[in-house]
């Protein structure tokens, strides 16, 4: 299900990063329910133990080495699906204070049981991402909002900047094709500024970009809209 310890911790220490036997113990079990889930419902096209190596966790995870962290801080994952990129991180990050949250109650089940079993402290919400964000519980309560996602800039965006408090950050996985820059106007109504954009390439050659916006004031209290706005018209 997952590349030998040594292969495995040698794509990551490529990277600078450093893979415990006990953080592989986790990944393995992580990898093993992901191609077993997979069988039974749609989480995810790959399913070979180099692209899930590569594609999935070393990923998810290399966002780290460009975001400051401090000790503790809590992270939620919006839209997480088969839980990327927050499980990993959290995984690499044992410290991190990991929410996922995820409108499919059968991708949060099964975000529960990889927990359970490869225990990992995660708080695992089955909610829609705009009524998370109005929610008085998630609304601009967290350091980071990660999201590896395919949508619009401008979209992710409304979806996301709400949960993150003035000071932190929204941290998005694009790919290499989205100018990032088009949603400018929108995250600076939602109360964000783009901070920087770094574009990097995992070992295999696929191209990255990593979008960090800042959080420089609250959110308005009319956003997010609901999904149907959302959808219609962008900001």
């Amino acid at each position: 299900m997952l590349l030998e310890y040594n292969e495995f911790s040698g794509i990551f220490s490529g990277e600078g990063m450093d893979i415990s036997a006990e953080m592989y113990g986790k990944f393995e079990i992580y990898a093993r329910l992901l191609v077993e889930w997979n069988e039974k419902m749609n989480l995810t096209g790959i399913t070979d133990p180099r692209g899930i190596s590569l594609k999935h966790f070393l990923d998810s995870i290399i966002p780290l080495k460009f975001l400051n962290v401090p000790d503790g801080a809590k992270l939620i994952d919006v839209g997480t699906g088969a839980g990327f990129p927050g499980l990993p991180m959290k995984i690499y990050r044992p410290d991190i204070k990991l929410t996922l949250l995820d409108s499919l109650n059968k991708r949060v089940n099964f975000l529960s049981e990889v927990c359970k079993e490869a225990e990992i402290d995660a708080e695992c919400v089955h909610e829609r991402a705009e009524a998370g964000g109005r929610s008085e519980k998630y609304r601009e309560k967290f350091d980071i909002a990660a999201a590896r996602a395919v949508a619009s800039m401008s979209v992710l965006a409304e979806y996301c900047l709400p949960y993150v408090k003035v000071g932190g950050v929204f941290c998005a996985l694009k790919g290499p094709n989205e100018d990032i820059k088009a949603g400018e106007s929108a995250v600076k109504i939602l109360g964000g500024e783009i901070s920087e954009v770094k574009e990097y390439s995992l070992p295999d050659g696929d191209k990255r970009v990593l979008a960090l916006i800042g959080k420089v004031s609250e959110t308005p209290d009319k956003y997010p809209r609901n999904s149907g706005q959302i959808s219609k018209k962008s900001l």
